[in-house]
């Protein structure tokens, strides 16, 4: 993959390679800063294959970049980002689709994802310890306290800290030493709620379907705090955004055997426009292809009715 940098970043470099290293510094900056946003130009691909072939040397470069510019905020923010999703879309997804006839390889691309979110989740404790000095061990020690610290600036860090701690817990059940961090997501996922519900369109309110329901300190009924969820992830984005459909249906409907729903929620989905909102391509046609595939595996996933006793 060719990477195309600005002239002025290429000019700075230039530059740095023949004077001191304060000129060296800024042109890193000045880097960091360009990667940080190629985020933004995967989102609008709509060929998954082709993020997925180009993420991992992207990311690679990142974190080279960031050896010279160790508190970068918007790198720091890019790789945890990054590394959830490349985790999520295409190894934890590969994992789940060959798990029947290859459980070992589906194991081991398990074990894989679980690291992939692990480094992102560091890169998003990194990202708050360069705001808030001291804050990664505090949030293991008083996470409540640790999430007060945080503003609304801070929204998107503890967004993506909490979905990549989220998504290591959920694929770590049977360690109970990372099932024990639990605690630390729902405070970051709290916070992040107080400070700004709305951020991402949506993004918070489709992240608090599936976690609700896995939490364990809430005394009120959880689906319905959920269903509050749903609604407004729904709201907030139009409709536009395959997510919150997903989420619902593998989180509730799976759960419920609710066959109806199932099938509904999961069209609703595969009739998202994938030009309507272009920032959201990539997404959503990685998640319509995993609503496709739930569809295919409806028999396996929702057994029939009962016949009537007689």
């Amino acid at each position: 993959m060719r990477v195309f940098y600005p002239q002025s970043i290429v000019a700075c470099l230039l530059v740095a390679a023949f004077t001191g290293c304060s000129i060296e510094r800024v042109a890193m900056n000045r880097l960091a800063d360009s990667l940080a946003n190629t985020g933004t130009v995967f989102a609008a691909d709509n060929d998954p294959e082709l993020v997925r072939d180009a993420a991992p040397f992207s990311l690679k470069l990142m974190e080279t970049v960031l050896e010279s510019t160790p508190d970068h905020d918007g790198l720091l923010l890019a790789l945890a980002s990054g590394f959830t999703q490349y985790g999520y879309a295409f190894v934890q997804q590969d994992a789940e689709r060959v798990e029947l006839q290859d459980f070992e390889g589906a194991e081991a691309m398990k074990a894989r994802a679980a690291k992939l979110y692990r480094r992102a989740r560091d890169y998003g404790l990194r990202a708050l310890d360069a705001r808030h000095a001291g804050w990664s061990q505090q949030v293991r020690q008083s996470p409540v306290a640790a999430a007060k610290r945080c503003e609304k600036a801070d929204v998107p860090a503890l967004y993506w800290t909490s979905a990549a701690w989220g998504a290591l817990i959920s694929l770590s059940k049977d360690k109970p030493e990372v099932v024990a961090d639990l605690p630390q997501v729902a405070a970051l996922a709290d916070r992040a709620l107080a400070l700004d519900a709305d951020y991402g369109q949506g993004a918070l309110h489709s992240f608090m379907i599936t976690f609700t329901l896995a939490r364990a300190d809430l005394s009120s009924d959880p689906k319905a705090i959920a269903k509050k969820h749903f609604d407004r992830a729904v709201e907030l984005s139009g409709g536009q955004n395959a997510s919150p459909f997903i989420d619902w249906v593998e989180a509730v409907s799976v759960q419920e055997q609710n066959a109806d729903e199932f099938s509904r929620l999961l069209n609703q989905a595969l009739a998202i426009d994938l030009n309507a909102r272009p920032e959201w391509t990539l997404a959503n046609t990685v998640l319509q292809r995993r609503a496709r595939w739930l569809l295919k595996r409806k028999d396996d996933l929702i057994l029939p009715p009962l016949p009537p006793l007689e």
